[in-house]
């Protein structure tokens, strides 16, 4: 008596199939000991089927072939439900087209039901109206048809209107005059809030002269702009400010470039802001201290620390030629050039809508 385990499987090939090679080995009932499988296959079913319809003609022998083939499949699937030794690697076929036929529907419904309701920008631009300056980019970030309504200059202009006070001494560039033109209108709108909005106005208060941790924002940054004056203020003697302009480099994506949403061609100029990405480091000092030139090199290194006479402060920058690379061996404190001020009265880091930051000319 031959193993369960060596049973063999007769395989068919479409093109081969015909009249003549088709045996009792083909159907439910032959011996589980020689097919494995009690189905007919279905290249068998497929190539007896065109035979037939060949010898006996596509209109006779329609209706007859398709009576003996539902008979077969009836036939096997009975023999299927009495029959132990099924062909596993079918079965699991079987299984898998089923589980990807469930996973493609509960997709097609999850995507369905989440399409949700599409409303036209119109609406989103009434609804622009009640929000407040801080919930701006929580409005832009619910779908695209709000973002979009943040770049348009009408966004803005209600924006400004709305908070605007004639009793507030807004500076030449920020006056209404100023922002009904279309260039730089957002950068403007934001610059003007920082002095009409007054949770705005009392963020910017609260900052202290000197940080209570050394800053790491300016790591990496571009110096732009290096300019010094003299201040006679509060104080019986006079100061000295030294103004550092830096540009923040940022890292380019994976692919090389950085990803970002395509903004409106007709509100580009709303949108434009020449100082995008800007810092203005104010260091004030009480004695003047010669700097050299600094413009056009990158800042590696950034400390504060107390000065030697224990009553004042201590800032030292490091300038390198180019950015530190992540990774690299090289530390920002070797080589280069260094500028340390001391003694330090205040320190200062302004973000371009800062209301001390310096306008640009093209604004």
């Amino acid at each position: 008596m031959p193993k369960k385990g060596n049973r063999k499987r007769l395989k068919f090939r479409a093109g081969d199939v015909c009249s003549e090679s088709v045996t009792v080995a083909d159907y439910a009932n032959a011996d589980p000991a020689i097919v494995k499988s009690g189905r007919v296959k279905k290249a068998v079913v497929n190539a007896v089927e065109k035979e037939v319809k060949l010898l006996c003609g596509l209109e006779a022998s329609q209706r007859a072939v398709q009576e003996v083939f539902s008979s077969a499949v009836s036939v096997t699937g009975d023999a299927l439900e009495s029959s132990d030794d099924l062909d596993p690697e079918e079965d699991g076929e079987n299984e898998s087209k089923a589980a990807r036929k469930k996973k493609n529907k509960r997709r097609k419904e999850s995507s369905e039901s989440s399409d949700g309701e599409e409303y036209p920008v119109d609406i989103w631009l009434v609804l622009s109206s009640y929000i407040r300056p801080e919930d701006v980019c929580r409005f832009a970030l619910i779908c695209r048809n709000a973002w979009t309504v943040t770049c348009t200059a009408a966004f803005w202009t209600r924006l400004y209107r709305r908070h605007y006070s004639m009793d507030v001494d807004l500076p030449f560039r920020l006056q209404p005059d100023s922002v009904d033109r279309m260039h730089c209108l957002r950068a403007r709108v934001i610059r003007s809030l920082f002095h009409l909005y007054e949770p705005f106005n009392l963020r910017v208060s609260k900052i202290p002269a000197l940080p209570e941790s050394t800053p790491t924002t300016l790591l990496n940054s571009k110096c732009l702009l290096f300019a010094f004056q003299k201040v006679s203020g509060t104080r019986p003697e006079a100061t000295w400010e030294f103004n550092f302009k830096f540009l923040k480099q940022h890292g380019q994506g994976k692919n090389g470039s950085a990803k970002s949403m395509l903004m409106p061609r007709q509100y580009k100029d709303v949108h434009i802001n020449p100082d995008s990405d800007c810092y203005l480091l104010q260091v004030t000092t009480l004695n003047f201290i010669y700097i050299p030139a600094v413009m056009g090199m990158t800042l590696t290194l950034f400390t504060i620390n107390v000065s030697t006479d224990m009553r004042h402060h201590r800032v030292r920058l490091v300038f390198q030629d180019s950015p530190l690379q992540r990774g690299g061996r090289k530390r920002g404190d070797q080589g280069g050039t260094q500028v340390v001020l001391d003694p330090v009265h205040s320190v200062k880091l302004m973000d371009w809508w800062h209301p001390q930051y310096p306008f640009s000319p093209y604004i």
